[in-house]
């Protein structure tokens, strides 16, 4: 059995958090939805539990990260073409999401960036199937 992959956020508007990803061409569980969380599908096996910040510090006796001065992970997916990863980034900055990194160019992988309306980092890439060049650096 693969196992499955669930990612906790914490945000401070649920609706609008779902709005923005939902632009993104996200969709969300309804069974694991309710006013202080939402279950947003990546794909078959992992999962981001969008939950209220009151919510999310029942599961924590540690501060949440204040994603104004700190990054506490950046979160990354992949897409299937260069053109896709500009498109949803550009979507992402016209849905109330910002700026993060430029765009990076390897050759091979292709990688852009933005933070959602809470500030968590988002990064988003296209790789090559054939992967790497046996000499590319990483």
């Amino acid at each position: 059995m693969a196992r499955q992959l669930f990612v906790n956020l914490p945000v401070k508007d649920l609706d609008k958090t779902v709005e923005f990803f939902t632009a993104l061409g996200f969709s969300f569980n309804p069974d694991f939805t309710d006013e202080n969380a939402t279950c947003m599908i990546v794909n078959d096996d992992a999962f981001v539990m969008l939950l209220v910040e009151a919510y999310f510090k029942t599961f924590t006796s540690k501060a949440a990260a204040d994603t104004a001065g700190a990054a506490e992970v950046i979160m990354s997916f992949s897409l299937d073409s260069r053109e896709a990863v500009d498109e949803l980034v550009r979507t992402a900055l016209t849905s109330g999401g910002a700026p993060s990194q430029e765009a990076q160019d390897y050759g091979f992988m292709y990688t852009h960036s933005f933070q959602d309306p809470d500030g968590h980092l988002w990064e988003v890439f296209w790789m090559d199937p054939a992967g790497p060049p046996k000499d590319a650096a990483l």
